[in-house]
């Protein structure tokens, strides 16, 4: 496999070369800038995790900004990488902390998304016009699984859940319009997003500061 063959997969880009998808590769900027942003709100003892994801985030945005100016194989699996890393490590800090698993049953459960998630790509490559995106179609369906099984024991977490995934969905939608708009919009839809993602995985990440937040839990514990 030649890692540095030319990838054009987005409307944008028209060419190999390093600027041909602008737009697609600046908004990788909101990435970055949500990072910073919910580090600092990361203050405190017990946010070592959320400072993992925080960090996660931020590579995230670089990972995607060389996939959208070098455009090739290596950079591609650049971009998907840290998006896999994020995903485990909030499975793994959801099922320890909203659910109250021990570390080793929540690294079990963080396991299990590999092959849940080989089960359900293909179920959701059946569906019309999704293409690639049925990649990424499990994940809001395992955080609106999560928001349910919350939704008595933590209802305002479950609640955040519940809004992470319809922003997440959303952000699905306009990822997978690129292609089927590229005549009518020859920008396309894809830096929608990474604006939505970057929105999505920032609020993820303050769903869970605040399920830490000793007032915020103590407030849900005693509703």
């Amino acid at each position: 496999m030649d890692w540095l063959a030319p990838v054009d997969a987005y409307c944008e880009r028209t060419g190999p070369e390093y600027w041909s998808e602008p737009v697609n590769a600046l908004t990788n900027l909101a990435f970055l800038i949500a990072a910073i942003i919910v580090w600092a709100r990361l203050r405190g003892p017990g946010m070592a995790m959320g400072r993992a994801l925080a960090a996660v985030l931020f590579v995230i945005g670089i990972g995607s900004w060389l996939f959208h100016t070098h455009a090739n194989r290596l950079t591609g699996l650049m971009d998907v990488l840290p998006i896999l890393g994020f995903i485990l490590l909030y499975v793994f800090a959801a099922t320890r902390d909203y659910f109250g698993a021990r570390p080793w049953v929540a690294a079990l459960v963080t396991a299990g998304f590999i092959p849940y998630a080989a089960a359900t790509v293909p179920v959701f490559s059946m569906v019309p016009g999704l293409g690639s995106s049925a990649s990424y179609a499990p994940v809001p369906l395992l955080i609106l699984i999560y928001a349910v099984l919350l939704r008595k024991r933590l209802p305002d977490t479950a609640c955040g859940l519940a809004i992470g995934a319809g922003i997440l969905i959303v952000s699905l939608t306009f990822r997978t319009l690129d292609q089927s708009l590229c005549k009518a919009m020859p920008l396309g839809t894809h830096f929608m997003w990474h604006i939505l993602n970057a929105i999505m995985l920032g609020w993820m990440i303050e769903v869970w500061r605040r399920h830490r937040s000793p007032s915020h839990a103590t407030a849900q514990a005693h509703r």
